[in-house]
């Protein structure tokens, strides 16, 4: 599906509702129960989410957006003004505003699975940056996916992935996602993107474990998210969230617990749930600055610059393509 308002043009590419029941199945079929993060994000998992962000204990947004304040103009700079800027994941672009507003790109694409909040911060944009045209993309940025190309102009590409979602990825995901984006973005193109570092797990069990219980409530609405698109019949009160950092991992582990042996029922098939067995349903990979940056390497790109915030929590990398 594609229309077009303006200056802001809308694609639909995610895959039809099938294919999230196949993954659906397949992830709580294996030995440990899986779901992946995306199912988090339906219109009120964003807002879940976007109270997450204001939480006195989950620092990653702060701290990014002070990166970002801070270095947007020496940030722009590298990228080069008019370049064709690629957000994975744009949410609401807070963060995304500051860079605009030194960048000034004359194409900017949005990538995320959220419809709604998408088509509301590409229209905002559009009206706070009138030079700029801007592709609003429904996608799955997990799979592969074909951009409007004919809509990305001729300007040098640079992919921006901030809020640290790269560390959804396992490192051996995170190094092919990066090596597929690189033909798209081809030679002397950019990345810039936002990496949670390693810190004291006490800060980072207490960002996932907040004291509002938001994080349990935004966990649990994937639950409540696949018993309305899937006509499943979870019982959320029979689930509790966890969060762990796993430091041989190096990560935030995110699970839901059955607390009692029970059983649910998902589009006509029957799924077990033993007493206190999980559901994982997201990692939070934490790196060392070096560490990503080999990464990155390993997947063809070469380290520019890096940023962090006064306190070293968090990291913004700029990369470039040979």
């Amino acid at each position: 599906m594609v229309h077009s308002s303006g200056r802001m043009s809308f694609h639909d590419l995610l895959p039809p509702q099938q294919s999230m029941l196949e993954e659906v199945r397949a992830g709580l079929d294996k030995p440990q129960k899986e779901l992946s993060p995306k199912f988090f994000y339906d219109a009120h998992g964003c807002e879940l989410f976007d109270a997450i962000c204001s939480l006195p204990e989950y620092y990653p947004t702060r701290a990014e957006l002070s990166i970002m304040r801070k270095h947007a103009a020496p940030m722009a700079r590298m990228l080069g003004r008019d370049c064709t800027l690629i957000e994975i994941g744009c949410g609401n672009s807070a963060k995304t505003r500051a860079l605009l507003k030194e960048l000034e790109p004359r194409v900017f694409v949005a990538v995320d699975i959220a419809q709604a909040q998408l088509e509301a911060s590409c229209n905002a944009l559009a009206d706070s940056f009138p030079h700029m045209r801007v592709v609003a993309v429904r996608a799955d940025f997990a799979r592969d996916f074909d951009l409007p190309t004919v809509e990305l102009g001729t300007g040098r590409r640079t992919l921006y992935f901030p809020g640290s979602t790269i560390g959804n990825f396992t490192p051996s995901e995170a190094r092919d996602f990066l090596q597929r984006w690189a033909p798209l973005l081809g030679a002397g193109g950019g990345a810039l993107i936002g990496v949670d570092l390693e810190k004291d797990p006490a800060v980072l069990n207490a960002a996932y474990n907040d004291a509002q219980g938001i994080t349990a409530e935004f966990n649990l609405n994937v639950l409540r998210n696949i018993n309305r698109e899937l006509n499943a019949d979870f019982d959320l009160a029979a689930f509790r969230h966890v969060a762990r950092y796993c430091a041989a991992e190096g990560r935030i582990e995110m699970h839901l617990e059955s607390l009692k042996a029970q059983r649910v029922r998902l589009a006509g098939h029957e799924l077990e749930f033993r007493a206190g067995e999980t559901i994982h349903t997201e990692n939070s990979y934490k790196y060392e600055i070096a560490k990503f940056q080999a990464l990155a390497q390993a997947a063809g790109f070469e380290s520019r610059a890096n940023w962090t915030d006064d306190d070293h929590l968090f990291s913004v990398h700029y990369f470039t393509l040979p």
